[in-house]
């Protein structure tokens, strides 16, 4: 058996870089679970696998899925009470939004960090677009720069188009495999393709009508960088949803809520709502954690718990 990458996945078959630098298409033999939970696509980009080879040679069979370090799973869009992986093995994961053209849905960036958190994955927030913000639109980007970067995330101001922030943003990708994603029409496959224009990714203009971005990138796809490193790029996700987590799962998951909630009366149990003593609630209305994202964590919380709900009792 050889040894390779997952670097390209389409649904049935899949691209593996083998360790001598040939990639061959794959098909998955056998059935493979992620720790009991029902998955769309259990192998993912980033996968370390051992394959061997059809009689044709020109084709091969996934036989083994090496151990994961890490991975970044979500609720697969089409089947909801399945999950669906993004990627594995990865350094860093980055999320691109913009302020405007598409308008921010700004609940985004933290349901994004919801996937990353729980594996400590170091996430980077990405502005794209700077070359369309407005006075307003610079004093939101650095007003949700004080409230990430106060917490440990790293946020960058980029444009593809006048070149603004890509040296930085190379830095950051240099010598490490990064996840990108982020909403439809945000400029990813843009701004991809402007750090390294050998790739030429697809890329696809807003709709004038509905104002929202068309997917461009179909499956995930791992580039290798000129500069060092490489990325896997992830088609465009419309929204985030977590059939797999608990209310304390989102509630340990929100770091700096984690951080405050040792000094809460009931400590690692407290959820931060409506309980006595709770010292997360204070800092909240103190202005040491942002209101923002309390706010969207409580908007998590109620869809965790509605979640279980739901689970429990169509289980029954």
């Amino acid at each position: 058996m050889e040894q390779g990458t997952v670097v390209k996945s389409t649904g049935s078959w899949y691209q593996v870089k083998l360790e001598n630098g040939e990639v061959m298409d794959c098909r998955i033999v056998g059935k493979f679970r992620l720790e009991g939970q029902k998955v769309t696509n259990p192998v993912a980009v980033g996968d370390q696998v051992e394959i061997e080879r059809n009689e044709n040679e020109e084709t091969g069979s996934i036989r083994n899925i090496l151990p994961r370090h890490n991975y970044v799973i979500r609720q697969s869009p089409r089947r909801k009470r399945d999950l669906h992986l993004l990627a594995s093995n990865v350094d860093q994961a980055a999320v691109m939004v913009t302020i405007v053209s598409p308008n921010l849905k700004q609940g985004f960036i933290d349901r994004f960090l919801l996937m990353t958190e729980p594996f400590e994955i170091p996430a980077l927030i990405i502005f794209n677009k700077a070359d369309l913000y407005g006075e307003g639109d610079l004093e939101v980007y650095e007003y949700l720069r004080g409230i990430y970067e106060s917490i440990g995330y790293t946020c960058l101001l980029v444009s593809a188009t006048e070149s603004t922030g890509l040296e930085a943003l190379k830095t950051q990708l240099a010598g490490k495999t990064t996840l990108i994603a982020g909403q439809s029409g945000v400029g990813k496959s843009t701004l991809v393709n402007a750090i390294e224009p050998a790739l030429e990714l697809r890329t696809q203009e807003l709709s004038d009508y509905s104002g929202k971005g068309q997917h461009t990138t179909t499956f995930a796809e791992m580039h290798d960088l000129s500069f060092g490193g490489s990325i896997i790029d992830t088609p465009g996700i419309k929204s985030l949803s977590f059939i797999h987590l608990e209310p304390m799962d989102v509630a340990h998951n929100f770091r700096e809520l984690f951080a405050a909630s040792e000094d809460c009366k009931f400590g690692g149990n407290c959820l931060h709502r409506n309980e006595p003593g709770c010292a997360v609630k204070e800092a909240v209305e103190e202005g040491r954690i942002s209101e923002l994202r309390y706010l969207n964590y409580l908007t998590l919380l109620e869809e965790a718990e509605e979640q279980n709900y739901w689970e429990r009792h169509t289980d029954m």
